[in-house]
């Protein structure tokens, strides 16, 4: 008892440290509201795909819908990052949550009343895809301004990634009981409200939008955006990564997605198998994030990359037909590699690249590394058919496995620490940017 005890007040304190970040104002609003409005974002997908099937609609229809949400993400991503980096990405994001919780609430009042032909469905969300597309590059620019102690943002960004991951195994779960119980309507509902809360917090917040000058010099938009990608392509880190992820979606977790259901069904024991094996990846990914908090390894993106190589045990363990429960351990790997890969990433991304540019650089990024995934996923049936489930699913194993070899050979993926963030040129220096700035 004495013993534990006197370790009790060293745990508190790595604790405190850990989440330190949360002592920072601006950060801890924004988390609330943010980790908010993501359960009910994971939530919607469920109530929608219900809506659809209780109105009448197929598998066709279902699919229409889904691409209607897509479709405008892809479409508007870049437009988002060159909005978010004139504008601020605060009002951006407050913007986009304001619509988004519009949007969800005429769905839900369309529900309820009866009035939601497919039609209704695709053009809500649709609306909804548009606002999520300006979100998404405004946010990776948003998160260093919360943050006033740049050790802080690891911390921050794996805080972040834990609530996603949080909300994925909990709304999809909530949804399914709510749904059951009141119908979709009223999950709708719950989402708008989460969009607005998370909209309350960010007008909470103390960030500063970009100064009048900064705002209006660059002139057009398409210049705007050839900035941002001459910022991006001029790092061969961020591009070689951005293809990694590109050929990963393509590759790996399309045909994962599709096939892993097909072979749970034909050898696992159907939809519960899968549901286990899905539901320990969330679990897998929140471990991760808890793994990595209080942590800061000195080459960010190396570790990075290795933690990309769990992604490639669960298509091998279903290619080799292991049993159940060597697919939920390797399901269990490649969770926790998620989260330390995409926090690290995410604070890599944000240290080392110029805060004007920021919101653009993450919108290339992000298209390209999602970019193929939809052909991933309409292609990953049809090539099963022509050589076998087994074969796609090892190929993409073997193809993660190479991938990451190859990047880790890529000097500035393997090579480069934070002190290498120098290279950003807007913020507050750190005092080693400081020093070293002086120094040229």
């Amino acid at each position: 008892m004495t013993e534990r005890t006197e370790r009790d007040p060293a745990g508190r304190r790595r604790l405190t440290s850990r989440l330190a970040v949360l002592g920072e104002r601006d950060f801890r609003w924004f988390f609330i509201g943010y980790a908010t409005s993501l359960i009910g974002s994971t939530m919607a997908p469920v109530a929608v795909a219900f809506a659809v099937l209780d109105g009448g609609g197929g598998g066709t229809a279902l699919g229409g819908v889904m691409a209607a949400r897509i479709l405008p993400i892809v479409l508007v991503l870049l437009l988002g990052g060159v909005i978010a980096d004139r504008l601020g990405s605060r009002r951006v994001m407050l913007a986009a949550d304001v619509l988004r919780s519009a949007v969800q609430a005429a769905f839900a009042a369309a529900l309820v009343t009866g009035h939601a032909p497919v039609w209704v469905m695709v053009a809500l969300v649709a609306v909804w895809g548009l606002g999520e597309g300006v979100f998404l590059p405004a946010l990776g620019a948003l998160v260093p301004a919360l943050v006033r102690r740049k050790e802080h943002l690891p911390d921050a960004n794996t805080l972040l990634g834990l609530a996603r991951s949080v909300s994925t195994v909990a709304g999809p779960a909530l949804a399914g009981v709510i749904t059951a119980g009141y119908g979709p309507g009223a999950v709708l509902l719950i989402d708008a409200v989460t969009y607005g809360i998370g909209a309350l917090a960010l007008a909470r917040l103390s960030v500063a939008g970009p100064a009048a000058a900064d705002a209006a010099d660059g002139g057009s938009m398409l210049a705007d955006l050839r900035d941002g990608w001459d910022e991006f392509r001029s790092r061969r880190w961020l591009w070689v990564t951005t293809v990694q992820m590109a050929l990963f979606n393509l590759l790996v977790w399309a045909p994962f997605l599709v096939l892993g259901p097909l072979t749970a069904q034909r050898e696992l024991g159907g939809a519960r198998a899968w549901g286990l094996v899905m539901g320990v990846y969330g679990a897998g990914a929140v471990l991760g994030g808890l793994l990595m908090l209080g942590r800061r390894p000195g080459r960010p993106l190396a570790v990075a990359t290795v933690a990309t190589l769990g992604w490639a045990l669960p298509s091998a363990a279903l290619a080799a037909g292991l049993p159940l429960g060597w697919t939920v351990g390797a399901a269990l790997l490649a969770g926790v590699g998620s989260t330390v890969c995409g926090s690290l990433y995410d604070s890599t991304l944000q240290s080392w690249v110029p805060t004007e540019v920021l919101a653009r650089v993450t919108a290339f990024g992000g298209l390209g590394a999602f970019v193929l995934g939809p052909l991933g996923l309409a292609a990953a049936g049809p090539v099963a058919d022509r050589v076998g489930v087994p074969a796609v699913l090892a190929f993409g194993a073997g193809w993660q496995l190479l991938a990451g070899v190859a990047v880790l050979g890529v000097r500035a993926v393997r090579c480069r620490g934070w002190e290498d963030g120098a290279e950003r040129r807007s913020g507050p220096a750190l005092p080693a940017e400081a020093a070293e700035a002086a120094a040229r």
